[in-house]
Formats: C-alpha cells, structure tokens, sequence
C-alpha cells in the first residue's frame, strides 16, 4: 500500500488514528500545534494530555462506556492499552495517572516507524486523505477553514475543568476514604457537610465573583460539565442531588449520612494528588481558593490546579457527516474526536480509532466501514449522524441508544445482555473486515 494519510492533531483521537494506520503499514504525518501555540487548557506539549478529569468513567459491562473500552481493546487500541497500564485506584471507574498515560501515548506514537510528528499549526484544510481530530480546542485558525469547507456555522459549548489538591493538605480527622456503597473500597476521600455547611457552601458559590463571559461568547453548556455555580443557581438543593449527593456514605464518626459530601479521586500512580469530582467551576481563582476552603476538610487545601472554562467547539454533524465519518461531500476528509459531537475521552479515542481504520481502508481503495449498530460505538456514531436533527447536542455512550433486544428483560440483565450482543456481533464485523487478530487481555461479559 503506498501513500500517506495527514492527521491534524496530537489528542486521544488523532493519536488512536495514527497508531491504527501505522500497525497496518501506512505512513501517516501528525500534526500537532503545541507548544509552538497553545490553548486555554494545555499545560504540556506532550500528545494526548488529559486536560479536564483523569477518569475515563466506569469500567464494567454494565455500562455503554464500560462496554466501549471493551469493544476498543478487541480491535487494537493504543488509548485503552496505555489507560490500562496507568490505572489508578477509583472504585468500579478507570482512572489514570495523567502524566504517565500522556507521556505513555507519546512514547508510543513518536516510536512508529513511519509516523512523522510535526510540531506546527495547520491554518488550512489538506487536498489529500486528512482526519481533522483537534478536538474541543480546536484553533481560530483552523475553525474558520474547517468553516469554509463544511459551508455551515459550528456549534460550540463551554467546558469546565475541576481542581486537584495536595493529599497532604486534606484534613483526614474530618475527611474519611471510602467509595459509594463500599464498592470499590476506599477509593475515595469525602468532605462531609451538614446543613448549615451545605447552604452557607452554595451562597458562597453563587455569590462568588466569576470569570467575565466575554461579548462574542454564547454559554452553552454540555450536562455532563455543568459547572457548579450554573448548578447551583437552578436551586439551592441541586448540588446535594448531583456532585454532592451523599448516598451510600455514612460518616465513620457520627454513624449517619451527611447532609452534602464532597468527594475527591486520586488524580496520580502515587496518591499524592486528588481530584474535586464534579467541581468544574468559572469563578475566579481568588474565589475557588476561599468558596472551596469552606468545605470541612478542604481549609488548608493547597490547589495545584485550580478550576477553568475553555470553548468546546464541535459541528453540527448530522447535517455534515456519514456513519463512516466522512465528509458528506468531501469524502477523503474525515473528522474524528470531540468535533463530531461525541463527549468523552473514551469516545472521542473510538472515533479515532474508526478514522484511521477507515482512512486506511479509503487509502487502499476499499469501502469504509461501519460498526454494528448494536455495538456501543455503532449506536452512538448512529446517533451522532442521524439526520433531521435541528438541535444537537454531544452525546456520551449510553444504552439507551442501542436497538431493543429480541427478548424481554430488566436492569442488569438487560445491559449484560446488551453487551453480549455487541461484542459478539463486533467480533464477526472485525473478522468479516479482516481487522486483525484480538490482542490480550480483553474481557468477558460474565
């Protein structure tokens, strides 16, 4: 096979396409804008930096996400190979070390023997077969050739990033570990508030001073990374029955649950840094540093990362994109990532992984594919792609977008049942496209 397939940009989803052409003999050019410019969230110039949360949410079958890593492992992922080799302990969720798994794909991908990493801006759309995989951070530049050739104006949503504290600064006489439920152990350190805590904690969050939305910003924002003041300002209960919902925790040292807790996950391999779950917030540092220190346990925090917002831009893909993720109309250009629509580090990484499979199948003139329907990436890329919308927003993987079974069932057996359905029909689509031999270590539905 000869050629070469142009990547733009260096996340999970151009990453995860890069890494599928190459282990197929096909020279790929990855273009990655940092560090020569940067963005609003990026800390690091290495590929795949995990900007918002370390958690690539739950790992079981019970889930459409948990049975997406599994779909991912059985046709050759790079993301879910190097996220499973930098777990980090969070209950029935895979959470990584964020620096170990960037420097982990980076490794991987700049050792590729024909994979060529360009460290520069791409201002203008390439004629040849190019994945665009920016993502949400997608630069001015490239949003306005990205513009031009789709002939449509993007949608865009405003995501927030949670703050991490030092382990050592929690005050552990108030806070205890422990997951929901027990499940999972003591994955997690909770911040208990009664009452009183829990309202003087939300007048205090929406009083706070924010960061200025500036004339030509639109907020929208996406459920799933509502920041807490916008939480907060539906009512003042909200939060109690969202990030702070107390349910399945009894406090160790009054025997009862609290009124509201605040929980923290480990953010590194080494336990030294912990995550705010669900505090995504726009107030301004000054403020976080004084709202969150109110929180019983959280007074001498010392914050290495304090909360922000940055633009997510994402197209209005049922109008612009086939099941393939092709261009309709432009069919050597394919988008993959966040720009599709899709929320999620998981399936933003799916989607890369399709792109590339894909742009090798094109580049070999061969018909692109499409994932089962029944599978958890076939029924959100069906979603996605779904014509007719005339307000869409992204989407998470989730059962209610899959086909209903031949047979009546319920709850749990329901979703196992779902999944054994999408992997065994993933199973005869990869062998029926000749998409290699499964790699180890993939799991079972039982």
């Amino acid at each position: 096979m000869s050629g070469r397939v142009t990547i733009v940009g260096g996340g999970l989803a151009g990453c995860e396409a890069a890494w599928q052409l190459a282990r197929r003999g096909i020279g790929v050019d990855l273009y990655e804008m940092r560090p020569q410019r940067g963005t609003e969230a990026h800390l690091t110039d290495r590929l795949a930096e995990l900007v918002c949360s370390n958690s690539f949410r739950n790992a079981t079958l019970e889930t459409a996400v948990g049975l997406l890593k599994e779909e991912m492992r059985r046709l050759g992922s790079l993301v879910m190979r190097v996220a499973d080799a930098t777990r980090v302990p969070a209950g029935a969720c895979l959470a990584v070390d964020r620096l170990h798994f960037a420097a982990g794909i980076t490794q991987a991908v700049e050792a590729l023997p024909d994979v060529r990493v360009i460290r520069e801006e791409v201002a203008e759309i390439p004629a040849e077969l190019t994945i665009v995989a920016t993502g949400p951070l997608t630069s001015p530049a490239l949003s306005e050739a990205l513009q031009r050739v789709l002939g449509t104006r993007h949608l865009y949503f405003y995501d927030a990033v949670a703050p991490i504290v030092t382990a050592e600064s929690i005050d552990m006489g108030v806070a205890w570990k422990a997951s929901r439920y027990d499940k999972g152990g003591e994955d997690y350190i909770n911040c208990p508030l009664d009452r009183g805590q829990y309202h003087a904690f939300v007048e205090a969050v929406v009083s706070a001073e924010k960061v200025p939305t500036r004339d030509f910003e639109r907020c929208i924002y996406f459920e799933g990374c509502m920041p807490i003041e916008e939480m907060a300002r539906r009512g003042r209960d909200t939060l109690a029955f969202g990030p702070m919902r107390p349910v399945g925790l009894v406090d160790p040292r009054s025997g009862g649950r609290p009124h509201a807790c605040v929980q923290l996950r480990q953010d590194d391999a080494e336990g030294r840094l912990f995550n705010m779950v669900g505090f995504q917030t726009k107030m301004t540092y000054p403020e976080q540093r004084r709202v969150f220190r109110m929180i019983p346990g959280l007074a001498q925090a010392e914050f290495v990362r304090l909360g922000s917002l940055h633009r997510n831009t994402f197209i209005d893909a049922p109008a612009l994109l086939l099941p393939s993720l092709q261009v309709i109309g432009r069919r050597r250009l394919l988008l993959a990532g966040q720009l599709v629509g899709v929320e999620g580090y998981v399936e933003s990484a799916a989607t890369g992984l399709l792109a590339g499979l894909n742009a090798g199948r094109l580049l070999d003139g061969q018909a692109p594919l499409v994932p089962p329907r029944t599978t958890a990436l076939g029924s959100l890329l069906a979603y996605v792609t779904q014509r007719g919308k005339k307000s869409f927003q992204p989407m998470n993987a989730n059962y209610g977008l899959f086909p209903p079974l031949a047979r009546a069932l319920r709850g749990r057996d329901k979703k196992l049942a779902m999944a054994e359905r999408a992997l065994a029909e993933l199973m005869r689509w990869r062998e029926s496209a000749h998409l290699g031999d499964e790699p180890a270590g993939c799991q079972s539905v039982a």
